[in-house]
């Protein structure tokens, strides 16, 4: 059974830098994506960035573009999200996910089909 758990949210300012991780378990995880998706009070689940885990190819949402990093430690079968310059719009839930879909450039929520619980990103200005 697929198991993602995410690590790392909190309360930061604007302009600030948070880390999050998502430990992964229960299947090989080399050429699926792994991506991190977040929503917003109100709002629809937004996807933010992937990675597919071998080679490293990475898709970003325009809107963290420059500002949030990707990255993976396949020994540790853990995937992390760097956070810089953040703006009260990235506040949200931030989920880990991954897909069933062999080597499939999940750009969208509904191309994923193991989620995390999820964790709290709050950004105030």
């Amino acid at each position: 059974q697929v198991l993602l758990v995410e690590f790392g949210g909190g309360l930061v300012q604007a302009g600030g830098s948070l880390r999050l991780s998502c430990a992964a378990s229960g299947r090989t995880f080399s050429n699926y994506a792994m991506g991190w998706l977040r929503q917003a009070p109100g709002k629809e689940r937004e996807f933010v960035v992937a990675i597919i885990w071998s080679g490293g190819n990475t898709y970003y949402a325009d809107s963290v573009k420059g500002r949030f990093t990707i990255s993976r430690d396949n020994a540790k079968d853990t995937v992390y999200l760097q956070m810089n310059s953040l703006r009260p719009g990235d506040t949200g839930v931030y989920y880990c996910a991954t897909s069933l879909v062999y080597r499939i450039e999940a750009v969208t929520a509904s191309q994923y089909d193991y989620w995390g619980e999820g964790t709290q990103v709050t950004v105030s200005s």
